[in-house]
């Protein structure tokens, strides 16, 4: 059982600088080969660009990997769906049977922890399903906020989630959901969705204090800082909507449930919307690796000065 590090990140990381975590499962299973790849390798660069290091996470043969290389990335992008998505229940099986397997947010935040990385960047957080009530299927994602000390930014939970329950269940693990520059929940594809965040941030200098607040306390559990998707990418939440309960009602005339359900939502809308989603996805995913990185920065020159 092996822990590898990138040796730029383990660098970064011995000289306070600002590292950035990334999953593995939006380039898995979230979107379709190449443009994964694509993907991936400019949220990398956006990091870079912005003045971090970017750590993409994966488990290669069974080895925990803090951050792959470019060609790790493409082989991912391969072989996409075949790679085992991997929760926190699962990394002792994909460990001791040294698989391949790809990192939920839950599974990132493990590894970022592990290795001391703050702040992860991602598209959307998983979240109570529609319908838990009857089926009980919440994303393992919120009880990992609530235990692991790192902070995730996306663009809310995703929007095919119930997302009134999700913040309820937020609130219920203690974490805090702040809102960057906006009082409202973003609901992934849109801007709005009527639900308030806990706190909306001035800017990245605010969000950075509130980071070293909360870990100067001591205070164990993540923190959630949501981020709209720019305003000319975000989609019309009647279209949207529309394919997404058409996507969900063909899920569960079909049976599938359980950590297939995500994958085959966003695919099955991406079908929906003839690409449109998947371009909203990605823009959304670039302009939180921007935020996300600045964040880290300021939290860099905050830690430095004490």
């Amino acid at each position: 059982m092996t822990v590898r590090i990138k040796p730029e990140v383990e660098k970064a990381l011995a000289e306070g600088k600002p590292v950035v975590a990334l999953e593995s499962t939006i380039i898995s299973h979230g979107m379709p080969y190449p443009r994964n790849v694509e993907t991936a390798l400019n949220v990398e660069k956006i990091i870079r660009e912005e003045g971090g290091v970017p750590c993409t996470m994966g488990f290669i043969d069974g080895d925990a990997v803090i951050g792959m290389n470019e060609a790790e990335i493409e082989e991912f992008g391969k072989r996409g769906r075949s790679i085992a998505k991997v929760s926190r229940r699962d990394i002792p099986v994909i460990m001791g049977t040294k698989q391949w397997g790809a990192t939920t947010v839950a599974t990132t935040m493990i590894l970022a922890a592990k290795a001391g990385i703050e702040m992860f960047v991602t598209g959307g957080i998983g979240g109570v399903h529609r319908h838990a009530q009857e089926t009980f299927d919440i994303s393992a994602d919120l009880q990992e906020l609530g235990r692991t000390s790192v902070t995730v930014l996306c663009a809310g939970a995703k929007a095919i989630l119930d997302l009134p329950l999700t913040l309820e269940v937020l609130e219920t693990q203690g974490v805090p959901v702040l809102g960057y520059q906006t009082e409202e929940l973003p609901a992934f594809y849109t801007r709005t969705s009527g639900l308030k965040v806990d706190y909306a941030l001035r800017d990245e200098a605010e969000a950075a204090r509130i980071i070293k607040a909360k870990r100067d306390f001591g205070l164990a559990g993540g923190i959630l800082i949501t981020n709209t998707i720019p305003e000319e990418y975000s989609m019309d939440p009647a279209v949207i909507n529309k394919a997404i309960d058409e996507a969900v009602a063909e899920m569960e005339a079909k049976g599938i449930h359980g950590k297939e359900c995500t994958p085959y939502l966003l695919a099955k809308i991406v079908d929906i919307t003839g690409g449109a989603s998947l371009d909203a996805n990605i823009q959304l995913v670039y302009n939180n690796a921007h935020v996300g990185t600045r964040i880290a920065c300021q939290l860099a020159a905050l830690k430095e000065k004490n």
